[in-house]
């Protein structure tokens, strides 16, 4: 499990488990996942090549380092991944934004994508892909083969809660892929829940049940 990055910061740890609860309100839960992000984005653009630029300060002329944010897809996985998008965007307010729409087929339980729209010069390009949760890993997997097709420079997998089941998933289909998240949970449920998971995030973060 080198490719896994469990990000342990104490307040990553505080709010998550303040997400977790059962009696946060969608307002709250919805802020303290954006929170999470900004604080999960520093981490996850730590390597972010730089370049140089010079500029002026108020005494003289220096080199400085920028990243180049322009360069950066941030890819939400619809619909729960777009609670991870604002806070990544505080963060790298350049990046551009890349959307994969999945829903699993009743009869085959496989992900079926109905969207998927992309920058251009995607091999130009470093991906985050967010998502909070990694579950039995099926949609992050064909979303990252998907992508794949774009042929894209880099790709990272970024979730707020993983279970095992989906790790083993992810890995065996792209082992290339570093995978970053707050907590690794116990398991899955017979229904394909985290336990003990927070529950449905997109139902939390957009108040739908």
């Amino acid at each position: 499990m080198s490719n896994i990055h469990v990000i342990d910061h104490p307040l990553v740890q505080h709010k998550l488990t303040l997400m977790r609860r059962k009696d946060a309100s969608t307002n709250s839960f919805r802020r303290l996942l954006g929170e999470l992000a900004t604080l999960m984005a520093y981490e996850v653009t730590r390597d972010m090549p730089l370049s140089d630029i010079e500029i002026e300060t108020p005494l003289e002329t220096m080199t400085g380092k920028v990243i180049d944010g322009k360069k950066l897809v941030l890819v939400s996985i619809l619909r729960a991944g777009n609670g991870f998008l604002d806070g990544m965007l505080d963060v790298v307010p350049g990046a551009r934004v890349g959307h994969i729409g999945l829903y699993r087929d009743p009869a085959t339980l496989q992900p079926v994508e109905y969207y998927f729209k992309m920058p251009s010069g995607m091999n130009e390009r470093d991906v985050i892909v967010v998502d909070p949760m990694l579950a039995t890993g099926n949609s992050a997997s064909a979303a990252l083969a998907r992508l794949k097709q774009t042929r894209p420079r880099s790709i990272k997998f970024v979730c707020l809660l993983a279970a095992p089941e989906g790790i083993a998933t992810l890995q065996a289909a792209h082992p290339d892929v570093p995978i970053y998240t707050s907590a690794i949970d116990r398991q899955l449920d017979e229904h394909g829940y985290i336990l003990p998971g927070l529950g449905d995030a997109g139902d939390r973060i957009f108040g739908t049940k």
